[in-house]
């Protein structure tokens, strides 16, 4: 349709919210479907947090904010980023978003030129190389393999970096894999990019606070602090403190692109939604006592599920360090043949097969930039996980 906009050719709408629609849609159909989709805790929103919505309700603080955030709030995140990373901003330094993939969009728009490249290790959050091509620049995707636990090696950033290069994106622990990088694999990668100093670093730590068996998390302007002027340290309260769909995210930096960022939002979003802003406060201030209990009971959920996907048939499951994923490998399915004749050419072949033999909704592996896998959310709980880890058995089971 020639009304469209060009740009819009260059993306496609976001794969893991169209398996959670699929998903839905086949329940209200009257299928017994188990949704392993979604990326958000299925844990509630702690009351203190509520609370403290509640009152800014009351106390009338429901009118416009700063364009990119409150004074209280940008200090809160001033604290936060000081107590937990070891970083230093001033309030001029930090924005706060609608969401972290706002961070993203805002970051990227005001500063890629056509042609600049984003150095983006596969597999990948979805929005990444999207929001790249529409903000006019190239993705320059590196895959990170099972074989080097789904993390880029030094050699590879090295390689991947060209005068054009302008970011790269490091998002530890990983959305899809829950992959980490330690602090030593963290220095590697920031000791090469010491040697580039026109790159800059988008580290994406949303899910900093889900890390598990004692995993020290870092970020990169923590480990070199060489890279603190050029990188954006960005995070959120979606994951951590269960608040998806309350949208903030918020991010570090250098004091002229927290500006340019703001000039962005000034004439889109607008303030993030003031209430969740006051939210945000109590979060991020707030008690934090309910962060390891959360996090102890994604690593029995972990456990399980690591353990009954590397039973099944075909599959090879990786223990990750962090967030609530996993990325098993469905190497050994393909070329296999469904029960009604189908032979299994793709992950998006396998996941497909596991939603109309078993009802179990997963996102293939394309969607992320690394075949052939699929990506399991196990943010839901053990009963659940383990009547789905079943099912998939069976269907690998099935299969000839």
């Amino acid at each position: 349709m020639a009304f469209i906009a060009d740009a819009l050719s260059r993306i496609k709408p976001s794969p893991t919210m169209a398996v959670t629609a699929k998903a839905a849609e086949l329940r209200r159909a009257g299928r017994d479907v188990i949704g392993l989709g979604a990326g958000e805790p299925d844990f509630d929103t702690p009351d203190n947090i509520k609370e403290a919505a509640i009152k800014a309700i009351h106390d009338g603080k429901t009118k416009y904010t700063a364009a990119d955030g409150l004074p209280e709030l940008k200090e809160a995140v001033c604290e936060k980023f000081k107590r937990d990373n070891g970083l230093t901003y001033a309030p001029n330094q930090i924005t706060v978003n609608c969401g972290g993939k706002h961070t993203i969009y805002n970051a990227m728009m005001a500063t890629l030129n056509q042609g600049d490249e984003v150095i983006i290790p596969a597999p990948y959050w979805v929005s990444y190389p999207d929001i790249t091509l529409l903000a006019g620049g190239t993705p320059v995707i590196v895959e990170a393999t099972i074989d080097t636990d789904f993390k880029m090696t030094a050699a590879q950033l090295e390689a991947a970096i060209t005068p054009k290069t302008k970011w790269v994106i490091l998002n530890s622990p990983s959305n899809p894999t829950g992959a980490a990088y330690n602090r030593a694999e963290m220095k590697a990668l920031t000791d090469v990019l010491m040697r580039h100093p026109h790159v800059w670093v988008f580290a994406d730590d949303i899910y900093e606070h889900i890390v598990y068996d004692g995993f020290e998390h870092v970020t990169p302007a923590q480990v070199e602090p060489g890279l603190y002027e050029r990188t954006l340290t960005m995070n959120g309260v979606a994951k951590g403190y269960a608040m998806t769909g309350w949208r903030i995210g918020f991010a570090g930096g250098a004091p002229e692109l927290i500006k340019a960022m703001a000039k962005i939002q000034s004439q889109s979003t607008s303030n993030p939604c003031t209430i969740s802003q006051y939210a945000s406060i109590e979060a991020l201030l707030g008690t934090q006592e309910f962060l390891r209990p959360r996090a102890e009971a994604f690593r029995k959920r972990r456990d399980l599920v690591v353990s009954m996907l590397n039973e099944a048939e075909g599959i090879e499951c990786p223990t990750p360090e962090g967030a609530f994923y996993v990325y098993p490998s469905c190497a050994g399915l393909i070329g296999k043949t469904t029960p009604d004749g189908k032979v299994l050419e793709s992950d998006l072949d396998v996941s497909t097969y596991l939603l109309e033999a078993e009802g179990i909704a997963v996102v293939h592996g394309e969607a992320f930039g690394l075949s052939p896998h699929f990506r399991v959310s196990y943010a839901t709980s053990e009963e659940i996980l383990t009547e789905a880890c079943t099912r998939i058995q069976r269907a690998c089971a099935a299969l000839k």
